[in-house]
């Protein structure tokens, strides 16, 4: 029965929950359907009256617009009016321009008749006048024209022949002026010893006894000696010296040290004098090794080729009047730098380069035909040396013409090592005895009118006869006067023989 009235309570109760519920829930619907009516028709007045607002801002903004555009229409009027004016002035200045401009071409025309009558008016009385002035001059126009440009010419030419002359007078007193002011500072500048060694080797002995030792029994040690070292052993009545006689220099300074060790070590015979012999080899070619690469550090040459560097060592063993080759060759390097430097623009290092191998074919001319300056150009073209090297060393002596400026500085640079005091120990008396016989060698040929020795003697100028000789007698008679120099002089290096034949007419104006 509990369960039953539990049942009918919890039945009864769920009854009245939802009876409540649903009076609640319509209560709340009411609510909102009455809220939401009022929100709507606040949101229909807010709507109407922000509609009212929009509209009336735009019919604002459309009358400012309308007012700005009316401005603006005024103010675009009003400068095209402006404009307007302005055109119609312009047109009226052009116009008034126009009308001048067409008056003043009326005048200018006008002008153009009239000038050109008075042109025909002149050209009638300048026919007249120059028709009376051919019957006045008897020539006509054309005449009277080239006798004026004739003497007009003349007259051009003469005041062109002083200007040049004066130019070349001044040229050459500058040019003069600028060579000596080379030379000097070259010579002011030249800083080396005075040569001053002997031509000949003498070996001092310590007492003439050494003389039989040297030569030996049955003359052994000599002919060993002379045969080792290529060189003749004199042994004369000179007291207490022997004198070594080689064209080779290295073969005579072998012999020399070879020849005063032997004295020193006392021990004079065949197998010592070999021993010794080599050993003075190696030691003279240490010393040309040496003394050319000493040669190319002073100088500052590099890039030499090894046999050149050895050629130039070698001529610290030759000798020309007294004066050292080796030391000769520095000097002409060293003044042909100076001289380069002083003319400015030229490669110092070329000329100090082509003034130490000037020389070069000295040290070799006793086993070459030919003069050293050829010899000593065919060495540098056999190793790789320049075309200005070559030449310069070529043409030193005049031997062949200049071709460059190195050429030219070279040959200067030799005359002036040569020529300074102290460089030769040739004393003037033979120097001029040697000069005078080589002219009285040539003179001493029929058809020789006269002869002059120049070039310090290293060439011969001689004039003949030309109605005593023809062009084909000319060549012989260089051939005999070289012959004949050869066989009755002795000098260094070559003589050049030069005959001329000249046919001169001479008159007298009285």
């Amino acid at each position: 029965m509990f369960l039953i009235y539990l049942m009918i309570g919890l039945a009864l109760g769920a009854s009245v929950a939802v009876v409540i519920y649903k009076i609640v829930d319509d209560s709340r619907v009411t609510g909102v359907k009455n809220k939401i009516s009022v929100l709507q028709k606040e949101a229909t007045e807010s709507a109407e009256r922000i509609k009212k607002e929009r509209i009336a801002e735009a019919k604002e903004d459309v009358f400012k617009f309308r007012q700005d555009a009316e401005k603006d229409i005024r103010e675009r009027r009003n400068e095209l009016q402006r404009a307007e004016r302005k055109m119609e002035q312009k047109e009226e200045n052009l116009d008034r321009k126009l009308d001048k401009v067409v008056h003043k071409e009326e005048e200018l025309r006008h002008r153009q008749e009239e000038l050109e009558h008075r042109a025909s008016e002149v050209d009638i009385v300048l026919k007249k006048q120059m028709s009376r002035l051919e019957e006045i001059a008897g020539m006509k126009r054309e005449e009277a024209q080239e006798i004026l440009l004739r003497k007009t010419e003349q007259e051009a030419q003469y005041i062109i022949g002083l200007r040049l002359k004066e130019l070349e007078e001044k040229a050459k007193r500058e040019s003069e002026r600028k060579a000596r002011d080379i030379i000097i500072t070259a010579v002011q500048r030249l800083a080396v010893e005075h040569s001053s060694d002997a031509t000949v080797s003498v070996v001092p002995l310590p007492t003439d006894d050494m003389k039989g030792r040297i030569i030996g029994r049955e003359g052994r040690n000599i002919r060993a000696f002379e045969t080792l070292t290529g060189v003749d052993l004199i042994v004369d009545d000179t007291p207490e010296a022997v004198t070594l006689s080689s064209f080779d220099p290295i073969r005579r300074e072998i012999a020399r040290l070879s020849l005063e060790r032997l004295i020193l070590d006392g021990r004079i015979h065949p197998a010592r004098i070999e021993e010794l012999i080599e050993k003075a080899t190696r030691d003279v070619e240490e010393q040309v090794i040496e003394a050319g690469e000493a040669a190319l550090l002073e100088t500052g040459i590099k890039n030499l080729h090894q046999e050149l560097m050895r050629t130039i060592g070698q001529l610290k063993f030759r000798f020309s009047y007294g004066q050292n080759a080796l030391s000769h060759s520095l000097e002409v390097a060293h003044i042909a730098g100076i001289i380069a430097a002083e003319l400015g623009g030229i490669d110092e290092e070329m000329a100090r380069r082509a003034g130490l191998l000037h020389d070069i074919g000295k040290a070799v001319d006793h086993q070459v035909e030919g003069s050293h300056a050829a010899i000593g150009a065919d060495l540098a073209k056999r190793f790789g040396e320049r075309a200005e090297v070559i030449s310069a060393i070529a043409s030193h002596h005049d031997n062949v013409d200049a071709k460059n400026i190195y050429d030219v500085i070279v040959a200067c640079a030799d005359a002036i090592s040569a020529s300074r005091p102290g460089a030769r120990r040739e004393s003037l008396e033979a120097y001029i005895k040697r000069l005078e016989k080589l002219e009285e060698l040539a003179q001493a040929f029929t058809g020789v009118s006269k002869a002059y020795a120049i070039q310090a003697g290293r060439e011969v100028r001689v004039l003949v006869l030309p109605n005593n000789t023809d062009d084909g007698t000319v060549h012989k008679l260089a051939y005999d006067i070289a012959r004949k120099i050869e066989e009755e002089m002795k000098y260094p290096g070559q003589i050049k023989v030069t005959v001329s034949r000249e046919m001169r007419s001479t008159e007298y104006a009285k």
